[in-house]
């Protein structure tokens, strides 16, 4: 909140005050109610129970020192109506308890929620603390993940660069270790470009989309990928499935999905990508390989940035992949048996009418 704007809730707070004070006056000196009901007892007694309110919602307000201000405000207001009744002792015995209640109230209501705002805040600085804490050991975890990863292409790349630089080295050594430098190269700019999805992800823009167009473009792509690899991809798309989405982004969740798929997926083995609506609210994408599968105690951890059953690889893929479906209001799972492949099941609501882009 602005400064100008928390000077004007503080000056709305003290008019709600002033007017309920005033109010609660008008009872006790017999402005407001008398003309109707006449002079009778249990309007006072009724009016004396009233100024606690105004001193509660002082020191709810204010805390302490605005409850106590509450207090010797109504005191003094009321001092004109104590002298007025000073011949009547029992009367004047009552009023002056009344006033000692009210700076009871307000010393113990004003106690009490000083106690509990401060009890925020340390609560409020230790989650800050907390947060602060996991960043710095995220930060952490990033340093090393990039570091461990950088530190093998490098060697690479130093070992090549040495051997290229030998006059000894003939031709056809040299073009082989050229194209592992360019290979590791790649590779360093493979593993930046993870980190820097998961670390800085790229702001959503949410729009129309078809997902079946989207997927499919995704498929043709990695289709020479996975020839490569003597891996087959198979697809049965739904068509027209549209959904509220970034298409960047669910074209890189496609990638990474069948990507994984590809690599747990033995040489000659089959990955089958499947899009269907079920029950005319759910698009369900499901990738499934015939790969040896995830044990279940790894299952348990394979959305958590730099877990990775693999002998190579970030360990960010499918956390980048958790958070763009999460993102996307979707639901994500796995499900796999060792020595049975896995499936990764996600779901994203439908594109409805109503549903603004």
């Amino acid at each position: 909140m602005t400064q100008e704007g928390k000077v004007s809730s503080q000056r709305a707070k003290l008019a709600v005050l002033v007017g309920a004070t005033a109010v609660t006056l008008g009872i006790h000196y017999g402005w407001l109610v008398e003309p109707i009901f006449g002079h009778v007892h249990w309007i006072h007694t009724v009016h004396g129970r009233f100024c606690y309110i105004p001193i509660v919602i002082a020191a709810a307000w204010f805390g302490l020192r605005g409850g106590l201000y509450a207090a010797s405000a109504i005191s003094l207001l009321l001092l004109p109506y104590i002298l007025g009744i000073s011949g009547r002792p029992r009367d004047l015995a009552q009023e002056l308890a009344e006033v000692v209640f009210y700076f009871a109230i307000a010393v113990l209501a004003g106690v009490l929620l000083d106690r509990e705002q401060k009890t925020r805040r340390k609560q409020q600085e230790a989650e800050l603390h907390l947060e602060r804490s996991q960043r710095l050991s995220l930060l952490g975890q990033i340093s090393a993940g990039v570091a461990h990863e950088i530190k093998n292409p490098l060697a690479s790349i130093k070992g090549a660069a040495d051997i290229l630089t030998d006059e000894d080295t003939s031709p056809a050594e040299r073009e082989e270790f050229k194209d592992i430098l360019r290979g590791e190269v790649r590779r360093i700019d493979t593993i930046v470009a993870e980190f820097l999805d998961f670390a800085r992800p790229k702001e959503m823009r949410l729009r129309k989309v078809c997902l079946s167009d989207t997927i499919a473009a995704s498929l043709r792509q990695i289709e020479a990928h996975a020839k490569r690899e003597g891996i087959s991809v198979e697809s049965r798309l739904d068509k027209d499935i549209f959904v509220n989405g970034d298409p960047e982004k669910l074209h890189q969740m496609t990638l990474n999905l069948v990507l994984n798929a590809i690599q747990a997926s033995p040489e000659g083995g089959r990955v089958s990508a499947a899009l269907e609506r079920r029950g005319g609210e759910k698009a369900v994408l499901t990738i499934s390989d015939d790969g040896e599968g995830i044990d279940q105690s790894s299952l348990e951890h394979v959305f958590e940035p730099f877990f990775t059953t693999k002998g190579t690889g970030t360990g960010l893929g499918l956390a980048v992949v958790k958070d763009i479906v999460d993102k996307h209001s979707g639901e994500i799972r796995i499900e796999s048996k060792k020595g049975k492949g896995t499936s990764v099941i996600v779901s994203f609501p439908v594109w409805t009418d109503r549903r603004k882009p």
